[in-house]
């Protein structure tokens, strides 16, 4: 199978996860629309890019790291109280306004509200930095990492994770249409409580198992 085939398969499968970032980003595509999705979204994708170039260059240095015993217990225990307080919040206050209807200074107070969600929930999380590293370190011994078979192979994976991740966002903004604001109040608390449950559940499972 071609470069791009294979990055193509490693981005959907991790498109089909179901996890804290799905529920935050259909959340807020439903609360606030495309755009708000897609802010969100876009700390995913920075946070993303940023672990593959940073595992590229010190490929060695991380996968020691990550092999210490203490690496998952404390990326999991911050990772954890970022999930929870990012539920709490959510599953206490009510649903926002969209920003587009919002003053200049509050919609970019807002958007990098939104961006910086998105990129400590997948930044924080002991899945992201395990599952680039393995994949890296995995293509490092069958290949040159910085091969032009390699840039196809990650352009790839980052390609089709923004191309499933757009999707679920337009498909969450469609469903947004036809909710009430009862509707989208429960989905909060759903969404918040369910932030909580993985936060809660994460610090367990590096902590105790």
């Amino acid at each position: 199978m071609s470069e791009i085939g294979n990055g193509i398969l490693v981005g959907l499968a991790v498109a089909i996860l179901v996890g804290p970032i799905l529920f935050s980003l259909i959340q807020r595509s439903i609360e606030q629309g495309i755009k708000a999705g897609l802010w969100v979204a876009f700390g995913i994708w920075i946070s993303d890019i940023l672990f593959i170039g940073g595992i590229m260059l010190g490929v060695t240095h991380i996968a020691k790291m990550i092999e210490s015993p203490l690496f998952e217990p404390i990326l999991g225990v911050l990772g954890g109280f970022v999930l929870i307080g990012i539920g709490v919040a959510m599953f206490i206050s009510k649903p926002v306004d969209t920003i587009e209807g919002s003053e200049g200074i509050e919609i970019l107070s807002s958007q990098w509200r939104l961006w910086l969600e998105g990129f400590l929930i997948n930044t924080i999380n002991p899945f992201s930095v395990i599952f680039w590293t393995g994949i890296i370190t995995t293509r490092s011994v069958e290949t040159d990492l910085f091969s032009s078979s390699s840039y196809l192979f990650f352009g790839s994976v980052l390609g089709t994770i923004v191309f499933t991740d757009s999707l679920k966002i337009f498909l969450a903004e469609k469903i947004r249409s036809r909710l009430k604001p009862n509707h989208i109040l429960k989905m909060r608390k759903i969404s918040g409580f369910a932030l909580f449950i993985f936060g809660v559940a994460m610090m367990i499972r590096v902590t105790l198992i």
